[in-house]
């Protein structure tokens, strides 16, 4: 072998072994951006997809990291009790696969199917992620135990979803859920002003963007208005003081609408009453925010309608109804105006597929609960209008909501979970 040869050989294998490490840089810079994506600080836009179909988080890379299909099982890692109540609780997640958590947009929620006892069928529930998605350690969800409806019949049992987390869950059972979807998200990509306004338990999915912002150290203007009843109904009491005493671009207004006189003013709380718009404009005073509304359906109502009369646009107003309200007597139409309706229609609902008819009566507080007190079945999630699992094509007639949908849905159809009737009604079911 010649020494020219030689030189060409070294030469060739000189240039494999620059490819080839070039090709495992290339690769390893993939698996990077695909980790920042999973962490959420390159995340800048999600395809979301109904529960139970593959969904994709795409960075600012272009590379996209796979969710899952279908339902996954987790272990509940711990429980935690987040107020003196102890009637809300988290519940932190971790695959049992343990394969990598994908990320998530500040805001999304869980579907989980829950094997409620007595129960035929699973119950299949929504609850908001209630951390950061730059914590990819676990999910962290908060459930408040709901009690029986203040006007239900005798014996009526309280809510059986968040019965079962309070009562049956345990640290290491399993529990199944889809992947994280819904529509009510912080924008990652602002630097306007935010308002974040809770009432309740509506505040667990702003605390995920609340946390989010804090975790990418924005440096937006952020203001918290929250509003319970008391000191022992206030949720991650100490997580929100340390907030507010080590970010200087975070600023809360907690209101109490019945203190105790153990409940300090201007320590714990800094206003007797409720969250309303009057306070929020004198504590703000222009409109040139993001607001994002979350909490039951009445405040989140007058909150909406008085922000849209001071000026505020419909585009920087965001809302989810955090739990389908209980029954009354005030009908919310779908423009989010309200009407007086003592006694409803004796409306006809006819089931189509199965030809049962139903009349509706004053005592059911929407279409999906006159199916369930008549053994109808019909696939529901969230049970407050936000998830579209319930979307139903409607043959005859015309429904009000209880509180508007958090999003549009295509004309022919409605949501029984928060439709009724105001007319004689022919449903694809």
């Amino acid at each position: 072998m010649t020494t020219s040869t030689i030189a060409e050989i070294g030469g060739l294998m000189i240039i494999a072994a620059v490819t080839l490490q070039l090709l495992m840089g290339l690769r390893a810079m993939r698996a990077r951006a695909s980790e920042r994506g999973r962490h959420g600080s390159a995340i800048t836009e999600f395809s979301v997809e109904p529960a139970g179909r593959p969904e994709t988080a795409t960075t600012s890379n272009s590379v996209e990291t796979v969710l899952w299909m279908g339902k996954r099982k987790f272990r509940i890692a711990r429980r935690m009790y987040e107020n003196e109540s102890q009637d809300i609780c988290s519940y932190y997640l971790v695959p049992l696969d343990e394969r990598a958590l994908p990320g998530f947009r500040p805001g999304q929620f869980l579907t989980f199917e829950l094997p409620v006892h007595e129960q035929e069928h699973p119950a299949m529930r929504c609850y908001s992620l209630s951390e950061s998605p730059t914590v990819d350690e676990y999910y962290r969800i908060s459930v408040k135990r709901l009690p029986a409806p203040a006007n239900a019949p005798e014996n009526t049992p309280p809510g059986l979803s968040s019965g079962f987390f309070h009562d049956v869950a345990l640290e290491g059972d399993i529990v199944e859920t889809f992947a994280p979807t819904g529509q009510f998200c912080l924008d990652q990509g602002s630097n306007r002003p935010v308002v974040l306004i809770a009432g309740g338990v509506g505040l667990t999915p702003l605390l995920s963007m609340l946390n989010w912002l804090i975790d990418t150290r924005s440096e937006r203007e952020i203001w918290l208005f929250y509003g319970v009843r008391n000191r022992s109904d206030h949720i991650m009491y100490d997580h929100l003081k340390r907030v507010r005493k080590e970010c200087p671009n975070v600023n809360m207004y907690i209101s109490y609408s019945q203190p105790t006189p153990n409940c300090r003013p201007r320590v714990d709380y800094n206003v007797h009453g409720h969250i309303t718009v009057d306070l929020i404009q004198s504590v703000l005073g222009g409109d040139q925010y993001e607001f994002y509304l979350c909490g039951p359906a009445a405040m989140m109502n007058s909150i909406r309608s008085g922000l849209t009369e001071w000026g505020v646009p419909a585009d920087d107003i965001r809302s989810e109804a955090f739990q389908a309200p209980a029954p009354s007597k005030q009908t919310s139409v779908a423009d989010g105006t309200i009407e007086t309706d003592e006694e409803p229609g004796a409306f006809e609902v006819k089931f189509s597929r199965s030809g049962r008819i139903l009349r509706w009566n004053k005592g059911v507080d929407t279409l999906l609960e006159l199916a369930e007190s008549n053994g109808i079945k019909m696939p529901c999630s969230c049970r407050s209008g936000n998830c579209g699992t319930c979307l139903t094509r409607l043959t005859q007639g015309t429904v009000d909501y209880v509180h508007p949908p958090s999003k549009e849905h295509e004309d022919g159809s409605c949501l029984p979970c928060i439709a009724r009737p105001k007319s004689d009604l022919v449903l694809d079911l």
